[in-house]
């Protein structure tokens, strides 16, 4: 109950600078429908795999402003005064993270929507891809949790965005990581990015052949990057409280 209730002020929130929501969402939409017209000999640019590749990238910006979010948080002593309260800091991270999720599911729901008018194909694989990528996206509010307790509100933005480059360069959504270079490969492989989206593009596609191994990898990196969240967070509080 008290991370719902939380969860509840941080939606007030967000909707309070509508701008960050709309540009996550509108960046990445108009990114699906520009390059559907240029109509790009490569595979990458077919409907059914720069669609999950959108979606992936949208996520980031979810990073980024939750990242501002928790930092402004912060800055404003919000949660110097919350620290005080009962609440644990396995809430406070539910309670960011249920605020955020129907802003991804909204985001998934409008791509595929978009990308039906755009020749790919309905199938229940939509839905299934859906579903598979709501836990992704806690990898990225996770991030985001860690960008906005360890920076300044000023720095959080920055550092967020930074995200934004490495899913846009390393997981494979505007080209394959093979044609850079061994080094440059090796490190998209290590990055969990091309593996969540290859994840979600497997779904979609009824595409299983490295399933397990992605399924492996993107699991440990969101149980990992989560842990990470909870114990800065809750160091963060108790050096708040001293």
């Amino acid at each position: 109950m008290k991370a719902i209730n939380f969860a509840k002020r941080n939606i007030k929130e967000l909707i309070r600078d509508p701008l960050s929501i709309i540009f996550a969402i509108i960046l990445p939409l108009f990114l699906l429908v520009i390059f559907q017209q240029f109509k790009i000999p490569s595979d990458v640019y077919k409907i059914e795999n720069f669609t999950p590749g959108i979606i992936i990238f949208s996520f980031s910006f979810i990073t980024l402003f939750t990242a501002t979010l928790v930092a402004n948080d912060r800055n404003s002593s919000l949660l110097t005064r919350l620290f005080s309260s009962p609440m644990k800091p396995m809430d406070y991270i539910f309670g960011y993270t249920l605020a955020v999720l129907p802003i991804v599911i909204l985001q998934s729901i409008l791509f595929y929507t978009v990308a039906l008018f755009f020749g790919l194909s309905f199938s229940v694989n939509i839905i299934l891809s859906i579903i598979v990528a709501i836990p992704i996206s806690i990898l990225f509010i996770a991030l985001g949790i860690i960008i906005g307790t360890i920076t300044t509100a000023k720095a959080s933005s920055g550092v967020g965005s930074i995200i934004v480059q490495l899913v846009a360069f390393t997981s494979g959504m505007y080209f394959s990581s093979d044609m850079i270079g061994k080094t440059f490969n090796s490190i998209c492989k290590i990055l969990p990015f091309s593996r969540v989206l290859d994840l979600v593009k497997g779904v979609l596609n009824s595409d299983y052949t490295n399933v397990i191994s992605n399924v492996i990898i993107s699991t440990t990196y969101i149980i990992m990057v989560t842990i990470i969240a909870i114990i800065l967070f809750k160091n963060k509080m108790n050096s708040d409280n001293k």
